[in-house]
């Protein structure tokens, strides 16, 4: 147990920032309430809402924290470019929440049809709050993870790893607008803090390493 400690101690900081994070998510929450500032634009009320894209939205969860331990274990190097990734904008996300609440109201009354996404969206209405979506954790880490997976050396020997994690990747950001769980601006923003986040952990810092 100990020398497994020693050779993967490299994951002890992010499970700490976990814990912090969902403490910090859960205050975030409480101040938040019903005092926020609306998320909305036109576009949202033009985007259908299709029930069966919970699948890939529920997938997310398996999707982050599988990549994750796969980084962990097998790749160390693009696992800590990884983890910086990921901790700056659920950083940055925590504190958008503190000092701009923000929710919509973009979530159906009513389900037209009554089957088994639709009832799986309704356990998610119930848990999931409307609250705190700017920028989307949920678009922001898929893309984090993507990338991660583009720039590993071992899966690059598996090509349809990276294939099928882009096609999820995909689905996954297209299903936080289709299940009406975030706005278009939530989507875009997580973009551009994105690319950001890409060019100064993997274009300058390695830049400025090399020199």
């Amino acid at each position: 147990m100990r020398e497994f400690i020693r050779k993967y101690k490299h994951a002890i900081p992010i499970l700490v920032y976990m814990v912090c994070y969902l403490i910090a998510f859960f205050m975030v929450e409480q101040y938040t309430k019903d005092n926020y500032h609306l998320i909305h634009v036109a576009l949202d009320d033009r985007i259908p809402f299709l029930e069966g894209f919970v699948i890939p939205y529920m997938l997310w969860f398996p999707y982050v924290a599988g990549f994750v331990l796969y980084f962990i274990f097998m790749d160390k190097e693009n696992y800590w470019q990884l983890f910086w990734f990921l901790v700056s904008g659920m950083t940055i996300f925590i504190i958008v929440s503190f000092v701009y609440p923000n929710g919509q109201e973009l979530r159906p009354e009513t389900f037209a049809r009554d089957n088994i996404f639709t009832r799986m969206i309704g356990g998610l209405y119930g848990t999931d709050t409307a609250t705190n979506i700017l920028p989307s954790i949920h678009v922001y880490n898929s893309i984090g993870i993507q990338i991660a997976v583009m720039k590993s050396k071992p899966l690059k020997k598996h090509r349809v790893v990276q294939i099928l994690s882009g096609i999820l990747c995909v689905l996954i950001i297209l299903s936080t607008m289709f299940i009406k769980q975030h706005s278009v601006v939530d989507v875009v923003s997580a973009f551009l803090l994105a690319i950001v986040a890409y060019l100064v952990i993997y274009v300058f810092l390695p830049r400025k390493k090399r020199k």
